[in-house]
């Protein structure tokens, strides 16, 4: 997606910065290129007491600032663009698959990825490595020589015993998708499945459902359906039967209009469910699935001797308007089964015969809850546990606190839709200081399961970090297995039987592979024991070693202000923030990043953007306000219908808090922030105009008035701005008093006291907060990256 840059008009006499943010070599890619150029931005600004303000008058110091760049100024772009790059150099550790061997030894698979800023694109690659334990507390990676890049790979899934590995390769017009079946040493089968049959497989990590069955003969994927034909045109009139986009002298309509998902998933139409046969590349559709479910997530059902088999996956309704459902977990959605195509051995192989019909109808599995996702079957097939958002549908909190739960599977293996749901982790309302906050998840292992069958482990937001935990799917145990002393985010990646792969990193740290192991298994014990694993990724350039080397991080309590007796006990408590600054004692311009949301959090992990601004010589104050994730239920929703308020009366209280310890200087703030981050940063320099020397609002909600009619996701303005009646108020022909009531809480209200020279960086094609929103607000000619 491509960006455009605007300068506010407070910013708009500032020919200098117009100048500089002129490429003078290749540019960056657009996500982040703001940072290149912020440095200098937020430095030249920070230097500067007062500037332009909105009725036009200007501080002599900017005045006198000249037009273009000097010989100094290019040399230090060229010197911060150098060293962007050496940051994002620094490999991200994305996934492991993990096959057990002979003995104390199994073969491990790595996935990491690393932008390449010139193309604007991410390079992906796959890295080996023999891990042998070779005793209690010791273990030895023996990485392979070199990494193998994925060029044009989609997504890749190993088959249960890792003797197979999928390769999925999209086309990227309208040519046949690609599977491959690689053996250890070579492709087994290459299959080629036209635009007829089905068009790209999903690989999005939402609808995204690969899964091998138990034999490994066949795979269940999640795909999009075939495009119906399109009607098309010669100087004769109608044309009957098919043509090609490239006959030439047609024209060719779009057909019947559908809609779709919103942000990310501009141009998808409906993601289906569909089997291939790995031996013979027979593909099949499953039949019986209602068009209005769109299907992702996909699992095999334990397989029952003698009995049909069955595939599990999630389904999303769509009786009305498709509302975008990218980090949005309040789309109501539940797991469902249907017949799987069976097969039957012959002699030539595996054979599949179409079993879903209108008399084996999809069973719901969970009608008694509003959301289930991420199905996962116990080892031994019994229990279905599923992760829900039933906190977020229910509310209309666009993300809130998880719950985990599990359905006992019929010892016939035939599903029904009288299961008991049982939790197994509830919402968590308010937890006790130290104490578990509640469940947020992002993901699951595809396995997640220890050998005993009933632990599973699972990484979920704690306060400001992330952090490993095992749950016992029997007792509902809770366990923190990561270090507790620590305030690094730790995300698990795989398990090596019962032992643990898992990354850690810091805001100061480069992420580092550690390798967890139980002190002592035959005591029972729960104390985890973390090493160290050394990795080629390791390694960054000692420019960028020695910068992180001179940094510390410290996470602060943020005591509430103004307390009220209508606050619940959550919302009274402190919230967080996280502050990055030089080991050194001087006081640094401070910026005051703020992530979006408002329902997202910023953890205490690795950022490559956010360490190069750092390393500039700004320190950072992360703040997560109340109603971020991972400080329990009733914190989360105090904030809806106070957006625009408590928020940003949370950040200045941040503020004052560092400036108070001593850690910032008063004269010397500035504030960055995306998409409700970019809400709250106009909404600082509109009712704190006198704060901030200087901003940068990314993709920002200026106007909720406007935005009502143009996002993919209006419910969530009727939410934000109302609260809890918001969900029930929702409608699309907003009323006369509703669009007064998001004007009012929108940073378009305090427009006419902004003072703050303001960088707007806004996404021309965005659907979430659409570009007019933060156009209205800049009224300046655009610089277009």
């Amino acid at each position: 997606m491509g960006s455009v840059v605007v300068l506010s008009k407070a910013n708009a006499s500032l020919n200098w910065c117009v100048n500089a943010l002129l490429p003078r070599y290749p540019p960056s890619p657009p996500i982040i290129s703001h940072l290149s150029s912020t440095p200098r931005l937020f430095r030249s600004l920070l230097s500067t007491k007062r500037f332009s303000t909105m009725d036009g008058s200007k501080a002599s110091a900017l005045e006198e600032m000249p037009l273009g760049i000097d010989e100094t100024t290019e040399e230090e772009y060229a010197s911060q663009s150098r060293l962007l790059q050496e940051f994002h150099s620094i490999s991200s550790i994305d996934k492991a698959w993990i096959k057990p061997g002979s003995g104390n030894g199994s073969q491990a698979m790595f996935s990491f990825s690393q932008p390449n800023l010139l193309a604007n694109k991410m390079r992906k690659f796959i890295l080996s490595s023999h891990i042998s334990k070779e005793s209690s507390n010791s273990v030895n990676f023996q990485w392979g020589p070199f990494p193998v890049e994925m060029t044009g790979v989609s997504v890749i899934v190993p088959s249960p015993s890792g003797a197979k590995l999928l390769v999925v390769r999209n086309p990227e017009n309208e040519s046949p998708c690609q599977f491959e079946i690689w053996g250890p040493a070579q492709v087994e089968k290459e299959f080629h499945i036209p635009q007829s049959v089905h068009g790209s497989v999903y690989a999005d990590g939402w609808f995204q459902g690969i899964s091998w069955n138990s034999d490994e003969t066949l795979i269940a994927y999640v795909a999009e359906e075939p495009s119906p034909s399109k009607p098309t045109f010669t100087c004769q009139g109608y044309k009957k039967g098919s043509s090609t986009d490239k006959d030439v002298g047609n024209w060719k309509g779009q057909g019947d209009w559908m809609e779709d998902w919103g942000e990310t998933y501009a141009g998808k139409r409906q993601p289906a469910l569909f089997v291939i046969n790995v031996n013979s590349g027979e593909t099949r559709a499953v039949k019986g699935i209602e068009k209005r479910l769109s299907v992702g997530q996909v699992v095999w059902a334990p397989p029952i001797s003698g009995s049909h088999q069955y595939l599990v996956f999630v389904g999303w309704s769509a009786d009305t308007r498709k509302l975008g459902i990218k980090y949005c977990y309040n789309r109501p959605c539940a797991l469902y089964a249907v017949k799987a195509p069976l097969h039957e051995s012959e002699a030539d192989g595996t054979e599949i015969k179409d079993s879903s019909t209108d008399g084996c109808p999809v069973v719901n599995l969970t009608q008694s809850i509003s959301s289930a996702f991420f199905p996962r079957f116990s080892p031994d097939g019994k229990l279905l546990l599923f992760l829900s958002a039933k906190s977020s549908v229910d509310s209309g909190a666009h993300s809130a606190t998880d719950s985990l739960h599990k359905i006992d599977w019929p010892v016939d293996g035939v599903p029904c839709s009288s299961a008991e749901v049982v939790d197994v982790i509830p919402v968590v309302m308010c937890a006790d200081d130290g104490c578990f906050p509640g469940l947020y998840c992002s993901s699951f292992l595809t396995n997640p399961w220890l050998s005993d069958g009933c632990t599973m482990i699972i990484s979920s937001f704690w306060g400001s970090c992330q952090v490993i935990l095992s749950v016992n799917v029997l007792s509902g145990q809770v366990l923190r297995i990561s270090p507790t002393d620590s305030n690094f985010s730790w995300d698990v990646l795989s398990l090596d039987g019962d032992n643990i792969v898992a990354v850690s990193s810091s805001p100061v740290d480069e992420p580092h592979i550690k390798y967890g192991l139980l002190d002592d298994k035959e005591s029972k014990s729960t104390a985890w024991n973390w090493l160290d694993v050394p990795s080629p990724t390791n390694e960054c350039s000692e420019k960028v070693k020695s910068l992180l080397s001179s940094l510390k991080f410290s996470i602060l309590k943020i005591p509430v202000r103004d307390v009220s007796d209508s606050l619940t006990k959550g919302a009274r408590k402190p919230f967080e923030a996280t502050f990055v600054s030089s080991k050194t004692k001087r006081s640094d311009p401070l910026v005051v990043v703020l992530h979006g949301g408002p329902h997202s959090v910023y953890l205490a992990s690795f950022s490559k953007s956010l360490a190069f601004l750092s390393s500039n010589g700004f320190s950072l104050l992360h703040v997560n306000y109340r109603g971020s994730l991972g400080f329990g239920e009733e914190a989360l929703q105090s904030l809806p219908g106070k957006v625009g308020s408590q928020d940003v009366n949370d950040v200045l209280v941040a503020i004052d808090h560092v400036i108070d310890l001593g850690l910032a200087s008063p004269s010397k703030i500035a504030v960055l922030g995306g998409s409700h981050g970019g809400f709250l940063t106009t909404h600082l320099i509109g009712q704190a105009p006198e704060k901030f020397a200087a901003a940068c609002a990314k993709n920002p909600v200026c106007n909720l008035a406007l935005m009502v009619g143009t996002s993919d996701i209006p419910d969530w303005c009727y939410l934000e701005a109302f609260g809890s009646e918001g969900k029930s108020i929702y409608s699309e022909a907003p009323s006369a008093e509703d669009l007064a009531l998001f004007h009012s809480k929108s940073p378009i209200s305090h427009i006419s006291k902004v003072k703050t020279p303001t960088l707007f960086l806004l996404g021309a094609k965005d659907l979430r907060v659409p570009i007019s929103t933060g156009l209205q607000v800049s009224y300046v000619p655009l610089l277009v990256n």
